[in-house]
């Protein structure tokens, strides 16, 4: 993404914020369709993930807290959500493809963006070795920013 359109969209999103969270849901989503690469199709998802939760984001997000709580991985609903948000629209399907680390031939991927030795090293057992499964994602991703910064909850950019 070029300088000047990745700075448009950041003064966007921030202005969006300012508004009020209930405008910026409503609009990022769509910010991210148009900025992240991701497979469209029209099959259906099943309405709760095998372990009952609901099949989206706030289900994906409490499914991983779940997970998280019973491994000792700190971290937040809040934290989490922010940084989904910010990292990829929730959309799990999300990649990157123009960034340092997509130019070395390991894009982020999911919605975390995360990349795949570290989504590698830090995989939670008992989620799926899938990068783009929404909960493997997150839980990977949460004991990434564990290790790294004290819990997700500290990652306010880029990590």
């Amino acid at each position: 993404m070029l300088a000047a359109a990745q700075h448009r969209r950041t003064r966007l999103v921030r202005t969006l914020a300012a508004v009020g969270s209930g405008a910026a849901l409503l609009v990022l989503p769509l910010i991210g369709a148009t900025s992240a690469s991701a497979t469209t199709g029209t099959t259906t998802t099943a309405a709760t993930t095998p372990a009952g939760y609901p099949n989206n984001l706030d289900g994906w997000i409490r499914e991983s807290l779940a997970i998280m709580s019973e491994k000792k991985i700190p971290g937040t609903y809040n934290g989490i959500y922010r940084n989904v948000i910010r990292e990829s629209s929730g959309n799990p399907a999300a990649i990157n493809l123009w960034d340092s680390n997509a130019a070395k031939g390991i894009p982020s991927k999911g919605l975390l963006q995360v990349i795949d030795p570290t989504f590698n090293a830090y995989h939670v057992a008992g989620t799926s070795f899938d990068i783009y499964d929404p909960v493997a994602n997150i839980t990977a991703a949460c004991n990434y920013a564990a290790a790294r910064y004290g819990s997700i909850d500290n990652v306010f950019s880029a990590y």
